[in-house]
Protein backbone atom coordinates (compact mmCIF):
# COMPACT_ATOMS: atom_id res chain seq x y z
CA UNK A 1 0.00 0.00 0.00
CA UNK A 2 3.26 2.53 0.87
CA UNK A 3 4.05 3.47 -2.85
CA UNK A 4 7.52 2.87 -4.27
CA UNK A 5 10.33 2.95 -2.22
CA UNK A 6 12.89 5.10 -2.72
CA UNK A 7 16.15 4.34 -4.84
CA UNK A 8 18.55 1.75 -2.42
CA UNK A 9 21.23 4.41 -3.24
CA UNK A 10 19.70 6.89 -0.74
CA UNK A 11 21.26 4.70 1.89
CA UNK A 12 24.99 5.54 0.67
CA UNK A 13 24.02 9.00 0.47
CA UNK A 14 22.41 9.03 4.27
CA UNK A 15 24.97 7.33 5.75
CA UNK A 16 26.45 10.09 7.39
CA UNK A 17 23.49 11.07 8.87
CA UNK A 18 23.29 10.59 12.67
CA UNK A 19 20.62 8.20 14.00
CA UNK A 20 17.52 10.07 14.73
CA UNK A 21 16.01 8.06 18.08
CA UNK A 22 13.83 4.52 18.34
CA UNK A 23 10.84 6.06 16.05
CA UNK A 24 12.11 7.44 13.43
CA UNK A 25 11.16 10.01 11.18
CA UNK A 26 8.70 9.47 8.13
CA UNK A 27 9.53 11.42 4.79
CA UNK A 28 6.85 12.26 2.44
CA UNK A 29 7.68 13.01 -1.15
CA UNK A 30 6.27 13.64 -3.98
CA UNK A 31 7.80 13.19 -7.41
CA UNK A 32 6.47 15.21 -10.14
CA UNK A 33 6.95 12.20 -12.68
CA UNK A 34 8.06 8.84 -12.48
CA UNK A 35 7.24 5.74 -14.64
CA UNK A 36 4.42 8.06 -15.99
CA UNK A 37 2.82 8.44 -12.83
CA UNK A 38 2.15 12.20 -11.87
CA UNK A 39 3.04 12.93 -8.11
CA UNK A 40 3.60 9.76 -6.59
CA UNK A 41 3.95 9.75 -3.10
CA UNK A 42 6.88 8.12 -2.11
CA UNK A 43 7.58 7.11 1.98
CA UNK A 44 10.49 5.66 4.13
CA UNK A 45 11.75 5.40 7.35
CA UNK A 46 14.35 7.41 8.45
CA UNK A 47 17.34 6.86 9.79
CA UNK A 48 18.20 10.41 10.17
CA UNK A 49 16.22 13.79 11.11
CA UNK A 50 13.94 14.16 8.46
CA UNK A 51 14.57 16.99 7.06
CA UNK A 52 18.51 16.05 6.48
CA UNK A 53 17.15 12.98 5.31
CA UNK A 54 14.64 15.60 2.81
CA UNK A 55 17.98 17.44 1.62
CA UNK A 56 19.39 14.49 0.54
CA UNK A 57 16.65 12.82 -1.21
CA UNK A 58 15.94 16.59 -3.04
CA UNK A 59 19.51 16.65 -4.14
CA UNK A 60 19.48 12.44 -5.50
CA UNK A 61 16.43 13.62 -7.08
CA UNK A 62 17.15 16.83 -8.79
CA UNK A 63 20.25 14.84 -10.06
CA UNK A 64 17.65 12.15 -11.92
CA UNK A 65 15.47 15.37 -13.06
CA UNK A 66 12.76 14.37 -11.56
CA UNK A 67 11.72 17.58 -8.90
CA UNK A 68 9.93 16.95 -5.78
CA UNK A 69 6.44 19.02 -5.13
CA UNK A 70 7.46 21.55 -2.62
CA UNK A 71 3.52 20.96 -1.68
CA UNK A 72 3.01 17.71 -1.17
CA UNK A 73 6.71 17.32 0.60
CA UNK A 74 6.66 17.51 4.71
CA UNK A 75 8.57 15.86 7.45
CA UNK A 76 6.16 13.75 10.16
CA UNK A 77 6.87 11.87 13.06
CA UNK A 78 5.05 9.15 13.99
CA UNK A 79 3.08 8.11 15.85
CA UNK A 80 2.97 11.66 16.87
CA UNK A 81 1.93 12.94 13.78
CA UNK A 82 -0.75 10.86 11.79
CA UNK A 83 -0.79 11.21 7.75
CA UNK A 84 -2.98 10.37 5.09
CA UNK A 85 -2.09 8.30 1.91
CA UNK A 86 -3.94 7.57 -0.95
CA UNK A 87 -7.34 7.54 1.31
CA UNK A 88 -5.37 5.57 4.66
CA UNK A 89 -5.11 7.70 7.69
CA UNK A 90 -1.33 6.22 8.99
CA UNK A 91 -0.90 6.74 12.86
CA UNK A 92 -1.97 5.57 16.19
CA UNK A 93 -4.62 3.04 16.68
CA UNK A 94 -6.13 1.29 19.30
CA UNK A 95 -6.45 -2.31 19.19
CA UNK A 96 -10.26 -3.23 20.11
CA UNK A 97 -9.28 -6.02 21.99
CA UNK A 98 -6.54 -4.89 24.29
CA UNK A 99 -6.91 -1.32 24.07
CA UNK A 100 -3.28 -1.28 23.26
CA UNK A 101 -2.12 1.48 20.97
CA UNK A 102 -0.04 0.42 17.75
CA UNK A 103 0.85 2.24 14.70
CA UNK A 104 -1.47 1.33 11.52
CA UNK A 105 -3.88 1.84 9.19
CA UNK A 106 -7.40 2.82 8.62
CA UNK A 107 -9.71 4.65 6.06
CA UNK A 108 -9.31 8.66 6.50
CA UNK A 109 -12.34 10.40 7.63
CA UNK A 110 -12.47 12.37 4.66
CA UNK A 111 -12.40 8.99 2.50
CA UNK A 112 -15.80 8.16 4.64
CA UNK A 113 -17.53 11.00 4.29
CA UNK A 114 -16.80 10.91 0.20
CA UNK A 115 -18.61 7.30 0.16
CA UNK A 116 -21.12 8.67 2.79
CA UNK A 117 -21.72 11.51 0.03
CA UNK A 118 -22.05 9.44 -2.72
CA UNK A 119 -24.90 7.39 -1.08
CA UNK A 120 -26.74 10.34 -0.05
CA UNK A 121 -26.63 11.72 -3.61
CA UNK A 122 -27.64 8.21 -4.77
CA UNK A 123 -30.45 8.07 -2.48
CA UNK A 124 -31.53 11.84 -3.41
CA UNK A 125 -35.47 12.84 -4.00
CA UNK A 126 -34.81 13.28 -7.44
CA UNK A 127 -34.26 9.05 -7.97
CA UNK A 128 -37.77 8.43 -6.54
CA UNK A 129 -39.42 6.96 -9.28
CA UNK A 130 -36.68 4.80 -10.08
CA UNK A 131 -37.30 0.96 -9.20
CA UNK A 132 -36.02 0.15 -5.69
CA UNK A 133 -34.01 -2.75 -7.10
CA UNK A 134 -32.08 0.04 -9.40
CA UNK A 135 -31.35 1.89 -6.62
CA UNK A 136 -30.47 -1.05 -4.06
CA UNK A 137 -27.82 -1.92 -6.91
CA UNK A 138 -26.40 0.75 -7.25
CA UNK A 139 -26.32 1.63 -3.79
CA UNK A 140 -24.55 -1.69 -3.17
CA UNK A 141 -21.58 -1.15 -6.58
CA UNK A 142 -20.50 2.13 -4.82
CA UNK A 143 -20.17 0.72 -1.57
CA UNK A 144 -18.63 -2.41 -2.32
CA UNK A 145 -16.20 -0.76 -4.86
CA UNK A 146 -15.24 1.58 -1.31
CA UNK A 147 -15.04 -1.95 0.76
CA UNK A 148 -12.89 -3.90 -1.84
CA UNK A 149 -9.91 -0.89 -1.80
CA UNK A 150 -10.04 -0.27 1.84
CA UNK A 151 -9.64 -3.52 3.17
CA UNK A 152 -6.12 -2.58 5.41
CA UNK A 153 -5.95 -2.14 8.68
CA UNK A 154 -8.27 -1.00 11.23
CA UNK A 155 -11.37 -0.94 9.21
CA UNK A 156 -14.59 -2.30 10.96
CA UNK A 157 -15.92 1.11 12.01
CA UNK A 158 -15.73 2.59 9.30
CA UNK A 159 -17.84 -0.09 7.52
CA UNK A 160 -20.57 -0.02 10.33
CA UNK A 161 -20.55 3.98 10.09
CA UNK A 162 -21.52 3.37 6.50
CA UNK A 163 -23.54 0.51 6.55
CA UNK A 164 -25.62 2.69 9.22
CA UNK A 165 -25.88 5.77 6.85
CA UNK A 166 -26.58 3.85 3.53
CA UNK A 167 -29.16 1.67 5.75
CA UNK A 168 -30.89 5.71 7.25
CA UNK A 169 -30.64 6.70 3.50
CA UNK A 170 -32.53 4.03 1.69
CA UNK A 171 -35.13 4.07 4.68
CA UNK A 172 -35.72 7.86 3.92
CA UNK A 173 -35.84 7.04 0.27
CA UNK A 174 -38.15 4.27 0.69
CA UNK A 175 -40.78 6.90 2.91
CA UNK A 176 -40.46 9.49 0.18
CA UNK A 177 -41.68 6.88 -2.38
CA UNK A 178 -44.30 5.56 -0.55
CA UNK A 179 -44.85 9.12 1.11
CA UNK A 180 -44.98 7.11 4.79
CA UNK A 181 -44.82 9.69 7.74
CA UNK A 182 -45.41 7.51 10.32
CA UNK A 183 -44.19 3.23 11.01
CA UNK A 184 -41.26 3.33 8.72
CA UNK A 185 -39.15 1.78 11.24
CA UNK A 186 -42.14 -1.28 10.85
CA UNK A 187 -42.53 -1.41 7.66
CA UNK A 188 -39.14 -0.49 6.90
CA UNK A 189 -36.28 -2.40 9.74
CA UNK A 190 -32.82 -2.91 8.87
CA UNK A 191 -33.51 -7.03 8.45
CA UNK A 192 -36.17 -5.86 5.53
CA UNK A 193 -33.85 -3.39 4.15
CA UNK A 194 -30.70 -5.89 4.25
CA UNK A 195 -33.15 -9.75 3.33
CA UNK A 196 -36.01 -8.73 1.24
CA UNK A 197 -34.42 -5.77 -0.79
CA UNK A 198 -30.90 -6.73 -0.65
CA UNK A 199 -29.15 -3.91 1.07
Amino acid sequence: MLATALPQNIDGENDQLAHDGDHGDLVLLAAGAVARTANRLRIRRGRAPAEAMRAVVERMMERLRLPVNATKTRCLRVPGEPMEFLGYRIGRNYSPRTGRAYIGTRPSRDSVRSICRKVSELTAARYGLLDPELVVGRLNRAMLGWANYFQLGQVNPAYHSIDSHATKRLRQWFCRKHKMKSGKYVRFSNKRLWNDHGL
